[in-house]
């Protein structure tokens, strides 16, 4: 978990995924087109991935990914994103984390 907390507070939006996840490739096309610089940890090919996978867990993610934080705090997965959107949420939330400058 410490792994996980230190990763999450290192930029403004970060977003564990796997590779092969098309929800995950989803979101992080969604953040890319507002402009967004999300910092991306890919589960199934970094080292710590199965030590992430647990901490995701045990904050009640299933499934683990797309699991996406903005200004360190956890914000959700796919279907929480995209609501986020559909609510016209998700800029504010990002623009107050630093991670839209327009």
């Amino acid at each position: 978990m410490d792994t996980m907390t230190r990763m999450v507070s290192s930029r403004p939006v970060v977003i564990f995924s796997r590779s092969s996840c098309s929800m995950c490739h989803t979101i992080k096309s969604l953040l890319l087109e507002f402009g967004v610089n999300p910092a991306v940890y890919e589960l199934d090919e970094i080292t710590k991935g199965p030590e992430i996978e647990q901490a995701l867990l045990r904050l009640g993610r299933n499934p683990v990914v797309p699991a996406v934080f903005i200004g360190g705090q956890f914000v959700g997965g796919a279907n929480e994103i995209i609501t986020l959107h559909l609510q016209r949420s998700l800029q504010p939330m990002l623009r107050n984390a630093g991670a839209l400058w327009v």
